[in-house]
C-alpha cells in the first residue's frame, strides 16, 4: 500500500504516506484510566488502544491538534521519542518544549511545516478549528485542523484533511475548501463530546455538515465511543439515512485495523481502465 491509515483509538491514527510515517494525537491511556481535561474535569477511557508507544514504527512526525489529556496523555509524555518533530498549535508547542520535546513546532492558522524524504514531501498546514461553541471555546485549549499534502517528485499523491476537535461553524471553516479543494480523505473527530452539558466536538449532524462543506472522496470517522464524555455514538453517523446525505464514501475503521488510502492517481487510473468482462468458468 502506498498510503494507509491504522486506527489506534480515539483520535490516534498511524498514517503511512509513501516513505513517511506520521502519528496523530497520541493517546495511549488504558481502559478505565482517566484523561484530565483541566478545570478539575476528567473523562474515563472505555476502550483499550490498539497499540502502545513501544509498538510504534519509527516516526517522521507527530501531528497534534491540541493539548488535551485524551489527545496527548501522560503515557505519550513519558514514552514518545523526544527527537520526533511535533507539529501543533503555538500554545501546545510552547508547553511541549518545556517538557523537552525540543522539536515541537507551533503553527498559526494557514501556516505550514514541510518534511522531506528521498524525493518526497509532506506538507502539514494548520487550518481553522474551534473546540466548542463560540465563547465556550475560550475555556478550551486552542486547537487546529490540518491539511496533509503528500507529494512525490513535485506531484501531489494525496491530500488528507484532519478536522481536529471542532464544532461545525460554516463561517469559521468555509475558507478551508476555498484554499484546499480536491480533498481525497477526511478524518473527522466526532463523538459528540459534552463538557458540563455543552457540545464541544462534532456529533453526527455536524459531521454531515462538514462533509458537505469539504466534499472529500472518502470520510473516515474517528474520535468516537472511547470516553465517557462522548455522547453521540459513531453508529448515528453510519446510519443509512445519515450516510446518504454525505457526498463521499464513508468507511468506518475498527481499532487496530489498517486500510488503504487510494491516491488521486490510483482513482484516475481506475476510471480510465475499461471494465473487463467477468470470467466465465467452464461448466462441469
Amino acid at each position: 500500500m502506498e498510503a494507509s491509515v491504522t486506527f489506534i483509538g480515539n483520535a490516534t491514527v498511524l498514517l503511512r504516506l509513501g516513505g513517511f510515517t506520521v502519528l496523530t494525537d497520541p493517546n495511549f491511556l488504558h481502559q478505565g484510566q482517566r484523561a484530565y481535561l483541566g478545570h478539575g474535569l476528567w473523562t474515563r477511557r472505555l476502550t483499550e488502544p490498539a497499540m502502545g508507544p513501544d509498538d510504534l514504527p519509527a516516526l517522521d512526525g507527530i501531528v497534534l491538534s491540541h493539548l488535551h489529556g485524551d489527545h496527548f496523555d501522560r503515557i505519550a509524555r513519558r514514552r514518545l521519542p523526544r527527537e520526533v518533530p511535533v507539529l501543533t498549535t503555538v500554545s501546545a508547542a510552547r508547553k511541549l518544549r518545556k517538557w523537552r520535546f525540543h522539536d515541537a513546532v507551533g503553527l498559526r492558522t494557514w501556516h505550514d511545516a514541510v518534511l522531506h524524504r528521498d524525493g518526497e514531501t509532506l506538507r502539514v498546514t494548520a487550518v481553522p478549528a474551534r473546540h466548542g461553541p463560540t465563547g465556550v471555546h475560550l475555556a478550551m485549549p486552542p486547537t487546529m485542523g490540518t491539511i496533509v499534502d503528500w507529494e512525490r517528485d513535485g506531484e501531489r499523491r494525496l491530500r488528507l484533511y484532519v478536522s481536529g476537535d471542532t464544532r461545525f461553524n460554516r463561517r469559521l471553516l468555509r475558507e478551508i475548501p476555498r484554499r484546499f479543494g480536491d480533498v481525497d480523505v477526511a478524518l473527522l473527530h466526532l463523538g459528540g463530546t459534552r463538557v458540563l452539558g455543552v457540545l464541544v466536538t462534532m456529533d453526527a449532524r455536524d459531521g454531515v455538515a462538514l462533509s458537505n462543506l469539504i466534499r472529500p472522496e472518502l470520510v473516515i470517522p474517528i474520535h468516537h465511543d472511547d470516553y465517557t464524555a462522548f455522547r453521540d455514538p459513531v453508529s448515528n453517523f453510519l446510519q443509512p439515512t445519515v450516510a446518504a446525505r454525505i457526498p463521499a464514501e464513508v468507511t468506518p475503521v475498527l481499532r487496530g485495523e489498517t486500510i488503504a488510502l487510494p491516491t488521486a492517481q490510483e482513482r484516475a487510473s481506475s476510471l480510465r481502465t475499461p471494465r473487463s468482462e467477468p470470467a466465465v468458468s467452464p461448466t462441469s
